[in-house]
Formats: structure tokens, C-alpha cells, sequence
């Protein structure tokens, strides 16, 4: 089951446990039965009503904490509007990788907060995605985006230089030396899924 299967059977489960308290109320509350029967109708029409709503926040990009390591699929830029008072985002469209760099096959969206190095590091990575160049990122390089304590000890544990890969051995999993003056970015690269070793000859 994935998470968001997860999510649909415990809030199904819940409203479930409310529903059946609801009833074990009204059986014993001293009301007339015409108040029991509207309360039974009212809380039937909040599941429907509640269901529309919940199926409404599926295609929203949460801005929760990226993946620990990542594939990107596609960005969205929107800029900051003074006027408007919108304070801009980076929308993100990415796969979650796993220890062996190979993507979950489910994409998420993300939001991430706007800044002007973002937008033209992000921009770039989607250039070299049209130019069949696969990028991939770290959620250390991108901070909570809330300006939290973490995020300064991120910040300091974390190099500011991410050195880009350019290639390596798919089975080892082990990668050639980065270009001389490779200058760091929060997208690089995406690393070869690592193969599992071959059986040994007899």
C-alpha cells in the first residue's frame, strides 16, 4: 500500500470510530427521536462533504521536507509579486531514490520557498533535463526553508560546494573525480542506479 493509501484508510477509519461514538450517544441520550435522526443525517453529510474536500487536496504541492536524495522531474517558477503581496515558491516535481539511486516511481510535489539563487539553479536543471542531461538533488541542500535553528546547523555541517559527478561505474557504484573548478549546486547530476554485483564464475 503507499502512503497515500495509507492516509485514505486511517481517515476512513476515524470517521468510522466518530460515527459509531455518534451512535453509542444517541441511545442513550434522552432526546426525542426526531434530533437523533437529523444528528445521524448531519454527520452522513459531513463524510460526503468531507470526502469532496479531501479528494480536492490530492494535487497540491506539500511543503513538507524534500527526500533525502531525489530525482527531479519538472520545476515551476513563480517569481515574487510585490504588488499582490505573494511571496513567490519553487514548485518541485520529484521521484524519492533509494540507497542504490534508483527512483520510487512516485512522483511528489513539493514548494519550496523563493530566492533568487533557487530560481536560477532550479532553471538551469530544467535546461539540462530538456537537454537529456537527468538531475538530482539532496534535501540537505535546501534547508527546512523556515529559517529554524536546524537549518543554520545544516547550513554548517553541510558544504556550500556540492561537487557534480561526472559519471562512474554503474556496478560498483563508485564515481569518477568531479571536473577541476566544479562549483557547487543544489541540482546535479544524476548518479547511476548502482547494479547489483554479478554471480561469481564457477
Amino acid at each position: 500500500m503507499t502512503n497515500l493509501q495509507w492516509v485514505i484508510v486511517t481517515l476512513s477509519v476515524a470517521y468510522a470510530v466518530i460515527g459509531a461514538l455518534l451512535l453509542l450517544v444517541l441511545v442513550y441520550a434522552r432526546l426525542h427521536w426526531s434530533w437523533k435522526a437529523l444528528a445521524v443525517i448531519v454527520t452522513s453529510a459531513f463524510y460526503i462533504i468531507s470526502f469532496g474536500g479531501m479528494r480536492g487536496l490530492l494535487g497540491w504541492a506539500t511543503p513538507d521536507r524534500l527526500p533525502a536524495s531525489f530525482k527531479l522531474l519538472h520545476s515551476r517558477i513563480v517569481e515574487p509579486h510585490s504588488l499582490e503581496g505573494e511571496p513567490g515558491a519553487i514548485y518541485l516535481w520529484v521521484e524519492e531514490l533509494d540507497a542504490d539511486n534508483r527512483p520510487s516511481a512516485i512522483p511528489r510535489a513539493f514548494r519550496v520557498p523563493y530566492s533568487d539563487a533557487l530560481a536560477e539553479k532550479t532553471h538551469t536543471a530544467e535546461n539540462e533535463i530538456k537537454a537529456g542531461h537527468p538531475q538530482g538533488g539532496r534535501a540537505a541542500d535546501f534547508g527546512g526553508g523556515d529559517g529554524t535553528i536546524m537549518d543554520l546547523v545544516r547550513e554548517y555541517i553541510t558544504p556550500k560546494t556540492v561537487l557534480e559527478t561526472t559519471g562512474g561505474d554503474s556496478t560498483t557504484g563508485v564515481f569518477l573525480a568531479p571536473p577541476a573548478g566544479a562549483q557547487g549546486a543544489v541540482f546535479t547530476p544524476l548518479p547511476p542506479p548502482r547494479m547489483p554485483p554479478k554471480d561469481e564464475q564457477q
